[in-house]
C-alpha cells in the first residue's frame, strides 16, 4: 500500500504481492488501483459518508482507461462533497430489490430473448422458487436458503428437477451481477443435489408396438408428435415447433432459431411421416403451426410431460419423450447406418478438420437411412407404412391455410 503517481505505464508495472495491495493516486485523494494476488488490477475510489467508510470499484485495468476512471472518481467524490453517499444509495437500491423483481427482470431481459424454452424457466420459478422467495430482498438470500430450497425438492422425489432449479437460480443471480442488481451469487459453493444420469433407454420392439397402439387409440395431434419423434429422430421441441411453411414436398427444414445447435437442418420425410402430416393438414384450422396449442392456436404446443405420463400409464411402457429419438438412432445403427450419416440425421455439431472441409449435404444418405427406418418400423408394427394403411400418402405437402 502506498501513494504513487498513477500513469498508464506505472499501472502496467505494478506487481502482484502476497495480499491485495492498494496504490493511491498522489493527485486525486481517494482514487487508486487495487492489485490482487493474481495480478488483476482495478480502479477504486474510497470515501467516508455518514461516518461509514466506503469503497467503490470503478472498473478493470486496462479495459477502463485511466482518464475515464479518474473522471468517474471525481464525480463520486464531488457527490460526497455535496453530502451524498453514492455507494450507500446504490446498496439501498439493491437491498430493496426483491427476488420476484429480479426474476421478472431475468425473464424479460434474458430468458425471452435468448432461450427458446423460456417458459420452462418461468414455470420452475413459479412452482418451486417464487412461493418461498418472491418478497425476499434478493441480496439477503444465502447459501443456506438455496440448500434448504433444493432439499425440499429432493425430498418430494425430484432430485433432477432440483438440479435444474439450482442451475436456473444460479444463472439468474449471475444475470443480476452482470447488470449490477445484486452483489453475489448465493449458489456459489452449493453443489448439485443429484448426479446427472446418462440415459441409455431404448424401447424394445414389443414396447414400440404397445406404445404405437396407444398413440393410434388417442389420435390427437400430441400423439402424432410422438410418432414423428420416433420416425424422424428429431428433438421434441423441434417437432412441436414445426410450421407449415417449413414443409416443402417431402422435406422438412428446421430453422436455425429452432434447432438446438443454431444451424438449420433439412430432414427428409419418409412415407409414414408424410402420411401423418397429411392427416394433420386435413384438419388444420388456419394456424401457422402444425402442432398448435389447444388454448392458444397462435403458439405451438409447449409442454408434453402430462401427455407422456398418460402414455406411460396406458401403454405400460416406462419412458421419457427423448427416449424415442434415442430408440430411432439405435435402430438405425443396428440396421447398418453409419455413425457419420446418423450424426447428420441427428444434426449433431461436428468438431475438428472434418467439420471445416466436409461440405457435403448428405441429403441422399439421410433419405435412404430414414426410408429404411420407416420400412423397418412398419415391419415392427405390422403395417404397410407405419400408420393406418388406408391413409393415402401425398407425394408433396403444401403450406397450411
Amino acid at each position: 500500500m502506498g501513494i504513487v503517481r498513477l500513469t498508464h505505464r506505472g499501472i502496467a508495472s505494478l506487481k502482484a504481492g502476497r495480499w491485495l495491495t492498494d496504490y493511491w493516486d498522489d493527485r486525486l485523494r481517494g482514487f487508486g488501483v487495487r492489485v490482487t494476488r493474481r495480478g488483476e488490477k482495478c480502479y477504486v475510489v474510497r470515501y467516508t459518508a455518514n461516518g461509514r467508510r466506503r469503497r467503490v470499484t470503478l472498473g478493470r485495468y486496462p479495459a477502463l482507461k485511466l482518464a475515464d476512471a479518474r473522471d468517474r472518481a471525481k464525480d463520486i467524490l464531488y457527490a460526497v462533497h455535496r453530502g451524498e453517499d453514492p455507494q450507500g444509495e446504490k446498496e439501498a437500491a439493491k437491498e430493496a430489490l426483491t427476488f420476484g423483481e429480479l426474476a421478472a427482470e431475468y425473464i424479460e431481459r434474458h430468458a425471452k430473448l435468448k432461450k427458446r424454452r423460456w417458459k420452462e424457466d418461468q414455470r420452475m420459478l413459479r412452482v418451486d422458487v417464487l412461493p418461498r422467495w418472491k418478497r425476499r430482498p434478493a441480496g439477503t438470500i444465502t447459501r443456506r436458503d438455496v440448500s434448504d430450497l433444493l432439499d425440499r425438492i429432493v425430498e418430494r422425489g425430484s432430485p433432477i428437477m432440483a438440479n435444474h432449479v439450482r442451475a436456473l437460480v444460479s444463472k439468474m443471480f449471475n444475470f443480476g451481477i452482470g447488470r449490477d442488481l445484486v452483489e453475489a451469487n448465493p449458489c456459489a459453493g452449493v453443489p448439485m443435489p443429484a448426479k446427472p444420469r446418462q440415459r441409455d433407454r431404448v424401447l424394445s420392439e414389443e414396447e414400440i408396438r404397445r406404445l404405437w397402439e396407444v398413440l393410434d387409440a388417442e389420435g390427437t395431434p400430441m400423439a402424432v408428435s410422438f410418432k414423428l419423434r420416433l420416425l424422424t429422430a428429431q428433438r421434441g421441441v423441434e417437432v412441436l415447433s414445426m410450421r407449415w411453411a417449413d414443409l416443402e414436398g417431402d422435406w422438412w427444414t428446421i430453422p436455425a432459431e429452432v434447432a438446438k445447435n443454431g444451424r438449420s437442418h433439412r430432414v427428409p420425410l419418409a412415407a409414414p411421416a408424410l402420411a401423418l402430416i397429411e392427416e394433420l393438414r386435413a384438419k388444420a384450422k388456419g394456424s401457422a403451426w402444425v402442432f398448435p396449442s389447444p388454448k392458444r392456436p397462435d403458439e405451438p404446443i409447449a409442454h408434453v410431460q402430462k401427455a407422456a405420463e398418460r402414455l406411460v400409464d396406458a401403454a405400460g411402457v416406462k419412458f421419457v419423450p427423448h427416449d424415442l429419438r434415442r430408440t430411432a438412432a439405435s435402430c438405425m445403427t443396428s440396421m447398418g447406418v453409419t455413425r457419420l450419416v446418423l450424426s447428420k440425421i441427428l444434426n449433431h455439431v461436428e468438431q475438428g478438420v472434418t467439420a471445416i472441409y466436409d461440405r457435403h449435404s448428405y441429403d441422399g444418405e439421410k433419405r435412404e437411412a430414414l426410408d429404411r427406418w420407416g420400412d423397418r418400423l412398419a415391419e415392427i408394427l405390422g403395417t404397410d407404412h407405419g400408420s393406418d394403411p388406408t391413409v393415402p400418402v401425398s407425394p408433396r405437402i403444401g403450406q397450411g391455410d
